[in-house]
């Protein structure tokens, strides 16, 4: 489960192989003891919790980096290494 990004705390992942879990493109986040997957498409959470604050973050970097997103999660449901991404 390689990281792709961190900034304010906040530590982004791409499971390798994970489409079958939710279907869509998606990261997973942790803050503190929050964790929470994410849809690249719309920012929404599919599973878990996230503050308010850091969720907002996190949709802002989405916003910003969402073609980088794409790809990476394309990398990531074939198995391979996706590459890192530039923090908010």
């Amino acid at each position: 489960m390689p990281v792709i990004s961190m900034f304010y705390g906040i530590i982004i992942r791409f499971y390798l192989i994970d489409n079958k879990q939710h279907g869509l493109p998606h990261i997973h986040a942790k803050y503190a003891e929050f964790e929470a997957s994410i849809s690249i498409e719309d920012g929404e959470i599919l599973a878990g919790k996230m503050p308010r604050k850091q969720l907002r973050l996190i949709q802002a970097w989405i916003e910003l980096r969402r073609d980088e997103l794409l790809a990476d999660w394309e990398l990531a449901i074939s198995g391979e290494l996706p590459y890192k991404i530039d923090p908010l």
